[in-house]
């Protein structure tokens, strides 16, 4: 089957006509082989079954439990859902990208999957930063926590989320459309970001470059702010308590939710800095973007599922209902 013709003609501007490929190349990771990549597929396969399977869990069960139905536990409903529609965007490419080698990604295509990462992302950071919030109530003022954090207040929470990552990002793709590329198409990830995109652009970039300084800083920027902040007040308070034991009871509600903020953070400002830095795009930026994209869909479920006693004990206790199950009929047949 022949390929299609790799820059194509948009329309003519002021300053010459404006060029677009009809398709990216994904690098994956460089420096590897085929054969490399082809074994690296498994893992990334079974990564995302377990983070498929695990906040599809921490969905459902909320979603059946009344007694879950609470801030804390639909907050983390949203963060699941979040992360299971990002590996969704991200990982079964990559494994096709992996076991097939076939690296073409069409131009709408790369844009659209790079818009959906960047909006998710955003969308993940608000929400953790509600489940900051959410901590911050309970622990600093628990009288008023029920009060504060009703059921409409945590809708609204959830939309405020949602919106701002699609109207932040929203503007993009459209960014991205103005530019003409000419250079080479190599697009040196397993999935589209907007640095690497721009990059690739022989036109002016200085708005690409200022909108996406201006969105990184106001979102992830400000929600980490508020985030650090509400836990220094959190901490304060804690430290305050009279009781070590009571001291510790209050601040291990928070360790699930220190661990889903350092999985997510930590490896995003990794890879903004790298990125500012400018330079060619090496091994570093590629790990970062995976650890950054890949970790928190799988961790996250981990995590909840291991520090939360109630979602643990739905768990074992579907387990305990199917192995039951499989006992009965074998008695019975």
């Amino acid at each position: 089957m022949q390929k299609p013709q790799l820059l194509v003609p948009v329309m003519a501007t002021p300053n010459g006509t404006l060029v677009h490929p009809a398709y990216f190349l994904l690098v994956g990771i460089p420096g590897l082989g085929p054969d490399i990549h082809f074994w690296l597929a498994f893992p990334l396969c079974f990564m995302y079954a377990m983070a498929t399977l695990g906040n599809l869990a921490i969905v459902l069960i909320i979603r059946v439990e009344r007694r879950l139905h609470e801030p804390m536990y639909l907050f983390l409903a949203m963060l699941s859902t979040i992360d299971l529609v990002l590996s969704s965007v991200t990982m079964p490419k990559m494994a096709s990208l992996f076991l097939t080698g076939i690296q073409e990604i069409g131009f709408n295509v790369c844009l659209a999957q790079m818009f959906l990462i960047h909006a998710l992302s955003a969308m993940e950071s608000a929400v953790l930063l509600a489940m900051a919030f959410d901590r911050f109530v309970a622990i600093c003022h628990p009288l008023r926590h029920a009060s504060v954090l009703t059921g409409p207040t945590v809708a609204k929470i959830g939309l405020a989320a949602l919106t701002r990552g699609f109207v932040f990002f929203f503007p993009l793709p459209f960014i991205l459309k103005r530019l003409s590329y000419c250079q080479t198409h190599m697009v040196t990830h397993s999935f589209c970001l907007h640095q690497d995109i721009m990059k690739l652009s022989c036109s002016d970039t200085r708005v690409n470059v200022v909108y996406g300084l201006f969105i990184i800083l106001s979102v992830m920027g400000v929600d980490s702010l508020f985030i650090g902040f509400s836990y220094i007040l959190i901490l304060k308070t804690v430290l305050e308590l009279a009781s070590q034991g009571a001291a510790l009871k209050a601040f291990n509600t928070c360790i699930s939710h220190l661990c889903a903020v350092l999985v997510f953070y930590v490896p995003l400002i990794g890879l903004s800095v790298v990125h500012r830095l400018g330079g060619p795009t090496s091994l570093l930026h590629v790990i970062m973007a995976n650890i950054y994209l890949l970790l928190p869909p799988v961790v996250n479920p981990v995590v909840y599922g291991a520090k939360t006693k109630e979602i643990r004990s739905r768990v074992l206790h579907m387990f305990s209902q199917g192995g039951r199950k499989c006992v009965d009929s074998e008695v019975w047949f």
